[in-house]
Parts: structure tokens; sequence; C-alpha cells
């Protein structure tokens, strides 16, 4: 019994040298972001007269705070060391099957909703067990399901997007509507923030997440379940894929089976530039949210100045470079 107590107690207080310094490292990423999110804020009010209006601002507030949702599952995912490259897919895979369920099986949109984060969750459940179990690596099994979760997506709907105009009002509620001049997807997004941020920083389950991702050979020594660490993130990240692709279809009022390519370099960029660790074992929940909204600000920002989409791709692609290049010099000096 006492053993019991003191694992749990070396997992909530870590040593505090080295929590000190990874306070200050997060701190300094998340003020660096704040300032260059405020300065592009500033340049841009200035350089578009459509940037500040209501209109821009809720379109790119919505935009960031449904792939918020996701990039919280790849936070986590990446701090225990794994990854993920089939988020895009996922996603779009949940509206789908959602999608197909009420319009061709008659189910009741609400039903059909957790009947698809329920088959998202499985997905995760299914990587999760060829990673921990047969032993393959997250890159390679994650990449499988991309290509045959957007298969299923184009088999089922023939490549052609799955009109749901007759969703019932209080069910598109979730992505259209508001409480006041907020839009309800932000609040579902700050719900989601709130509780995994306070469970990441404070529970013994997500102390574990870090354990694991620093040195999963060292954290299984020491008593932790490391292959169930993993599992559970692998599944968490899908599950929230879920939850984010039932969102979008309620917001769009249809299944986008095409819906996402792409999507998984974006949410790992976001992840990387807010503190995640390629390598496992750092990042936190506000820095990933902050990669989120400086992603979605670049993007907003390109678009109002009329740059050409190919252009955008390559400033994404070398934001994503820069932010794995800064993560890999940073890991040098922490080791």
């Amino acid at each position: 019994m006492s053993d019991t107590v003191h694992v749990e107690e070396a997992l909530l207080v870590p040593n505090r040298r080295s929590d000190g310094i990874l306070r200050g490292l997060f701190r300094m990423r998340e003020t660096g972001l704040v300032l260059i999110i405020l300065a592009l804020f500033i340049t841009m009010s200035f350089a578009s007269p459509y940037f500040l209006t209501w209109a821009n601002m809720r379109a790119m507030s919505v935009a960031f705070a449904v792939d918020g949702i996701i990039v919280i599952g790849m936070t986590i995912l990446l701090i225990s060391g794994g990854i993920d490259l089939s988020v895009g897919s996922v996603t779009a895979l949940a509206m789908v099957i959602a999608g197909w369920l009420f319009l061709n099986a008659g189910v009741d949109p609400w039903l059909a909703s957790l009947i698809s984060i329920a088959c998202c969750a499985g997905i995760g459940a299914v990587m999760g067990f060829f990673v921990t179990k047969v032993g393959l690596h997250h890159f390679i099994v994650s990449l499988a399901i991309m290509v045959i979760a957007r298969g299923i997506c184009l088999l089922g709907t023939g490549g052609r997007p799955i009109g749901l105009f007759t969703l019932p009002p209080e069910f598109k509620f979730i992505g259209q509507g508001s409480v006041g001049p907020i839009p309800v997807v932000i609040l579902i997004f700050l719900a989601f923030v709130i509780t995994f941020d306070f469970m990441l920083r404070h529970t013994v389950m997500f102390r574990k997440v870090f354990y694991t991702g620093s040195n999963e050979k060292a954290a299984a020594y020491s008593g932790i379940r490391t292959k169930k660490v993993i599992f559970l993130t692998t599944t968490l990240c899908s599950t929230l894929c879920g939850v984010a692709g039932i969102i979008y279809m309620s917001r769009f009022g249809s299944a986008q089976p095409t819906f996402g390519i792409g999507l998984e370099l974006t949410v790992i960029a976001a992840a990387v530039i807010g503190g995640a660790s390629l390598n496992g074992g750092s990042g936190s929940i506000l820095g990933a949210i902050l990669g989120v909204v400086l992603l979605s600000l670049v993007s907003s920002s390109l678009a109002l100045l009329d740059v050409s989409v190919y252009w955008q791709d390559i400033i994404r692609g070398t934001i994503l470079l820069a932010a794995v290049t800064i993560d890999h010099f940073l890991n040098k000096r922490r080791r």
C-alpha cells in the first residue's frame, strides 16, 4: 500500500528542477506565440479593411475552434510519443457515417452521431492494437488507416457530398447557432480546452502520458503500463476527430467525403509550434491552441490578401518545416 502511495506521489510531484525548466520553456514558447499573433493581428488590421469585420472574425474563430478539438487529441498523442496521420480522413469518415445513417437508414441524427463517434473510437482502438500488440510504428499504422478511411468515404458516397438539408434545427444549432454573440462551437471548444488542459496538468493519469513519452522503457520499469497509455491516447485522438466531424457536419449541413485532405499537416504543425515534441514527453494544450490560432490567422490573412492557393500551401509547409526544425534544436539542447 505504501509503495503505491509513493509511486503516485512521485508521479504527481516530478523533479522540481526539470519541471521548472519545462515550464519556463513552455512559457517562453507561449509568450512568443502571443506576441507573433498580436503583431500579425495589428499588421492585418492595416493591410485589409475586411480583416476586423465581424464576419471574418466569426469565420476564423469557428474554423480554428473545430480544428482545435482535433489538435487537443494530437497534442496528447504526441506527448505520449505517437503520431496520427489519419485525423483528416477519420474526421471525414465521421461525417459520412453519421450522414449516411441519417439520410439512408432513417436514424435519429443524435444517435447517428453517437454511433459515428463510437466508430471513430473503434478506429483509434484498432490503431492502438497494431501499435501496442503487434509492434508497428504509429506512422505506418496511421498512414494505412488514412488511406483506408478515405477509401471508405469515397466508396460509400461515390465521391459526392451527402446533402443533409432535413437535419433538425436543434442539431444544426451545434455548428451554426450562437449564445448571444458567441458561437456554440466556441463554447464547445472552450469546454474541451479547459477540461483536457486541467487533466493534463493536474491528474496522475495524464502525468503518465508525459513519463511514457519521455522514456517509455524507464516508465515501464517504474510500474507504468505504457502500452495502455499509448492505446488510450491513440483512441482518444480518433474519438476527438469523430466529435469534430459531427460539428463540421452540423455546421455545413452536409457530409463531405473529401474533407480534411491535408488536415493532418495543419494539426501536427499547430501542436509542434505550440511546444509539443515529435520525440514525445513535452507539450501543452494552451501552446497547441495558440499554434492553431496562428495558423488560422495566417490562412485568413493570405486569403484576404488574395495570395494564390498554391503559395498558401508553400507557406504552410514552410511554417511546418520551421516548427520541426526548432523542435529538433530544442530537443538537442534538452539532451
